[in-house]
């Protein structure tokens, strides 16, 4: 049985900061619960509680409640309303799908003045004949009942057939409470007679147990506290089984992760199986190491360690480690990421890097300084620039004027160091242009 604990009130106080002593609201729903027990002495501003979905049988331990506006109790196993009284702020009450067959119990409810809604549907009492009529005028302050107004009218009519309503209640929960005797009875005997079965069969225990579900989930029993208290411990009893079983099962053994081998050199490990590309720059003075990690991870998810002989990667606990060809400078590496496709990229400078020689002939000439060429003049030609040879004997003038000479075109154009500019040709007009002083001159 489920008990109600300070440790479980606290954690359902959370929105209180754990406080209980100054909680108005608070949820005890689906916790398996049979009793009410400690909240009067705890928690005595509680206006709102909620205890549906258990297997509480009464309605006890709330009297001191006396700032209690709401009650929810649907879903139980409440047989009779009882103990609500001393509620003074009462002013709704839920004993949706109970067990209350004793109908005159309402009656309990007459000093809670403030008393404004009641539901009792999925109640035995509701299918009593006359039960609307009844609960209408026992309660006067009610003003919805199941979810339905009550009008003036109805109130008339139900105070005139009172006396005739409450007799005929009594004859019908009498007659209810001798069939929930005879339930109690045969639940009682029933239990014992699957008992005695189960003893009698030579099985082993699994097929045991297996053959007792079986028979408790075919068995067919009238709704009642009794039975409803049954499948709830037999769903938790399933519950603990599969929870227990999980916990026994042998865990796998990891297999050990080895980072070196026993000469103590590096190992490559790839444990997440990443994409990764490991590079030399072009100058061959650099390891560059491009892993590909998820464009929006949390940088704060990945390690980079660098050691002279070998790096270190890790992402979300896998380890990715490459053993290095030469030394590298941890103290100079760096790491960094991606803005465009998050990628982490680390730069490792060599320890010792090979030495690039001062001059080299053209036809020798590395790929990095041919790559540093075609930067800096991406225009430029492949082929070297060639000198123009000219002949020191002639002079430039004399050049020139060959150059003039030989063009027809040009002819008597240049001939000293300006060239004259063409004279401007007026047109001339038509034969039959006159001159009229009246017309504007053109612009």
């Amino acid at each position: 049985m489920t008990r109600i604990t300070e440790e479980l009130v606290r954690k359902r106080a959370e929105h209180n900061e754990c406080e209980i002593f100054s909680l108005e609201e608070l949820s005890l729903h689906q916790q398996d619960l049979e009793k009410i027990e400690h909240l009067d002495r705890w928690c005595r501003d509680l206006k709102i509680l909620y205890l549906q979905n258990n297997l509480i049988g009464k309605i006890e331990n709330v009297g001191k409640l006396k700032k209690l506006e709401y009650l929810n109790l649907a879903l139980n196993n409440i047989e009779r309303i009882e103990n609500l009284q001393a509620c003074e702020s009462l002013t709704k009450l839920d004993l949706t799908v109970n067990f209350v067959g004793e109908l005159t119990s309402v009656e309990s409810l007459r000093k809670n003045i403030f008393l404004e809604d009641l539901y009792l549907t999925g109640n035995p009492c509701t299918q009593f004949e006359g039960y609307q009529e009844f609960v209408f005028t026992t309660l006067p302050q009610l003003k919805r009942l199941d979810g339905h107004e009550i009008e003036k009218s109805e109130r008339i009519k139900a105070v005139q057939v009172l006396e005739s309503r409450r007799k005929l209640i009594v004859q019908q929960q009498e007659k209810y409470r001798v069939e929930r005797e005879k339930q109690k009875k045969e639940a009682n005997e029933q239990g014992d007679a699957n008992n005695l079965d189960i003893n009698e069969e030579n099985l082993s225990k699994e097929e045991l147990e297996q053959k007792k579900d079986e028979e408790f989930w075919k068995e067919k029993v009238d709704f009642t506290p009794e039975s409803r208290t049954s499948i709830q411990n037999k769903l938790k009893e399933n519950k603990e089984k599969t929870h227990d079983s999980k916990f026994k099962q042998p865990k796998k053994e990891k297999r050990e992760r080895r980072l070196f081998n026993e000469e103590g050199k590096p190992m490559n490990i790839n444990e997440g199986k990443v994409d990764f590309s490991l590079t030399e720059t072009d100058d061959d003075t650099a390891f560059v190491l491009d892993v590909s990690c998820y464009k929006y991870m949390d940088t704060s998810l990945i390690e980079a360690d660098v050691q002279p002989w070998y790096v270190q990667v890790t992402m979300k606990g896998q380890l990715l480690q490459l053993s290095l060809l030469e030394e590298v400078k941890p103290d100079s590496s760096t790491a960094r990421r991606s803005q465009i496709t998050g990628h982490l990229i680390v730069t490792m400078p060599k320890l010792d890097p090979p030495p690039i020689p001062a001059h080299r002939p053209n036809s020798e000439r590395s790929n990095v300084t041919r790559k540093k060429a075609e930067k800096e003049s991406p225009k430029a030609s492949s082929n070297p620039p060639q000198k123009l040879e000219v002949d020191q004997s002639k002079s430039f003038a004399s050049t020139l004027a060959s150059i003039a000479s030989d063009s027809p075109n040009k002819e008597n154009i240049v001939k000293n160091k300006f060239i004259k500019p063409k004279e401007k040709i007026e047109p001339q007009n038509s034969e039959h242009f006159v001159d009229d002083p009246n017309v504007p001159p053109l612009m």
